[in-house]
């Protein structure tokens, strides 16, 4: 009778795939993508006043900080290694109004969080959105005329705002608001006011995703939605678009682009670095964040592996880097290693 060993060998010509698998250190030597603390930026939530950190509760483990507490953490994030912080405000429901006019205070709470950072934590980048969200009084991205989001105004105020940011230290700024020929007009403004500098990371593919959740929870926008924003973020059906959207960024001047939710687009990220070759990062965002937690908090899964597993996914599709919660979980980790 033949050897069983043989007619495998017959059929696959002596190729064995495990060779490569057999020891840990052989793992180690042929293994394609790595994780790195050089990976991460860590969004925060800052809240008004003083001494407050403040938990989350869609959120565990992620909490909302007054200035001085987030200039705390970013010196922890400094320590840890992690290269930036990217910064969103929850400010107080009377500042909030319907054209997101806080905004353009020079010394609103994200300018106040950003220059306190940059003064006790220099060598951290500060990330910084100039989407109206948490500024309106009706949730939306942008100013509400009528029942329109309304495209050229909103652009002009963003334009405007970042302008502020980059005044109070923002190194790149992160427009969230996804309203069209945003990229071009805050180059513009950032030029001419003498920060040619300050980067610009585009929110290049942000899709009209359910995974938003919990953030709303955060900055305080979830019953204060009127409507939704399907008219202005991409259909989760549309990948296509989504590429069109992102090259029309890439043409107007981003520096960097990104694809948010995550992990439910991360075929998207492949296709952008495929596309522009430009640094590319996914946001895995709190819907992600929190299916993730609340699996490891009922002890569905493994909730340390499949952390370390989805942020290692996104490097496999070709991203320089992620936003993520998990960011000082994951750099700790790191440096145990």
């Amino acid at each position: 009778m033949q050897d069983k060993t043989h007619l495998v060998d017959e059929i696959t010509g002596h190729r064995r795939m495990r060779r490569n698998r057999k020891a840990d250190w052989t793992r180690r030597l042929v293994q394609e993508n790595r994780l790195t603390v050089d990976d991460l930026i860590w969004p925060i939530f800052l809240i008004p006043g003083k001494g407050i950190v403040e938990p989350i509760p869609a959120m565990p483990g992620v909490n909302r900080m007054t200035v001085d507490k987030a200039v705390e953490a970013a010196k922890e994030a400094a320590d840890l290694g992690i290269p930036a912080l990217a910064t969103f405000p929850n400010i107080e429901m009377e500042l909030r109004d319907e054209t997101g006019s806080n905004s353009l205070e020079k010394n609103n709470l994200i300018n106040l969080a950003t220059a306190a950072i940059k003064k006790a934590v220099p060598n951290i980048g500060v990330i910084t959105d100039v989407a109206l969200d948490p500024f309106t009084s009706h949730g939306h991205d942008g100013i509400l005329r009528g029942n329109e989001i309304v495209n050229d105004e909103t652009v002009e105020q963003v334009a405007r705002a970042a302008v502020y940011q980059a005044d109070a230290g923002a190194d790149i700024i992160a427009p969230s608001e996804m309203m069209d020929g945003r990229i071009g007009a805050i180059r513009r403004a950032l030029d001419a006011a003498g920060h040619q500098g300050v980067g610009i990371m585009s929110y290049a593919t942000k899709f009209s995703s359910s995974f938003y959740g919990p953030y709303r929870e955060a900055i305080s926008t979830g019953g204060l939605l009127k409507g939704d924003k399907k008219t202005y973020y991409i259909d989760p059906a549309n990948g296509t678009e989504a590429v069109r959207d992102a090259a029309l960024d890439v043409e107007e001047g981003a520096d960097m682009l990104m694809v948010k939710p995550g992990l439910p687009y991360i075929d998207i990220c492949w296709r952008l670095k495929e596309a522009f070759g430009l640094p590319t990062f996914a946001y895995q965002v709190s819907g992600e964040y929190s299916m993730i937690k609340a699996g490891a908090a009922n002890g569905w899964i493994d909730g340390e592996r499949v952390m370390l597993e989805t942020l290692l996914a996104f490097k496999r599709a070709g991203c320089d880097g992620i936003l993520t919660y998990f960011a000082v979980e994951v750099a700790k980790l790191l440096a145990k290693r």
